[in-house]
């Protein structure tokens, strides 16, 4: 059976201190091929959201290398990398796995999926050569990636009287806010895309419109 180690982050950031609103993941796919003492290790590397889009990459990357020995991989997931997982798939235990998801907490990225897939070459590699096969190969994956900033957002939902429209309409220029859902009555509804860093000032800037009231 293929061991998943499941690993769950709590911040060290104090409630005190300003909390960062950007993260660093993956722009695109990568993929190619790591060759050791007649071993081959194809490497993929995916910018994912959640598990449901790692289990489809997966089901069809074992569609895609149904003869191949071993799947192994590591993913990270949350704005903070809160939560992850290791997973061995028959290869000796943190000899895959953790070596992978080392290399994406050493290129200090989340919400990615890096598998490495491996066709064994009939020379064993031992364990230190497998750590270093995984790990050279997971490296790879992300150098031949590019490494973007992502922006942290939240939702804010406003209601104010169509007479006061155009104030808010400037509010949302100013800030270069993102109009997510809107209607228009007599009564309006604005759901409103946020930065996280800039959500106390935006807020106070609404508030000082007296007739708009923000929904929880």
């Amino acid at each position: 059976m293929a061991e998943d180690r499941i690993y769950f982050m709590t911040s060290s950031t104090s409630s005190e201190n300003n909390l960062e609103d950007t993260f660093l993941t993956l722009e695109r796919e990568s993929s190619g091929l790591f060759k050791d003492r007649s071993s081959k290790f194809f490497y993929y590397a995916i910018p994912v959201k959640d598990e449901e889009e790692i289990k489809d990459f997966l089901k069809e990357l074992r569609k895609k290398h149904y003869d191949a020995r071993h799947h192994c991989y590591a993913w990270s997931l949350g704005n903070d990398g809160m939560n992850y997982r290791a997973n061995d798939d028959g290869e000796p235990n943190h000899s895959a796995g953790d070596p992978i998801l080392g290399q994406i907490r050493s290129f200090n990225i989340t919400n990615c999926l890096i598998v490495v897939v491996r066709y064994f070459g009939g020379t064993k590699l031992g364990i230190s050569g497998l750590i270093n096969a995984y790990k050279t190969s997971a490296a790879l994956a992300i150098e031949e990636n590019e490494i973007k900033e992502e922006l942290i957002t939240i939702r804010i939902k406003v209601q104010f009287p169509y007479a006061d429209l155009n104030e808010v309409m400037k509010l949302v220029k100013n800030f270069d806010l993102s109009i997510l859902n809107q209607e228009m009555g007599l009564d309006c509804k604005m759901t409103l895309e946020v930065r996280m860093g800039l959500e106390n000032q935006i807020k106070t800037s609404l508030q000082d419109i007296l007739t708009l009231k923000i929904i929880d």
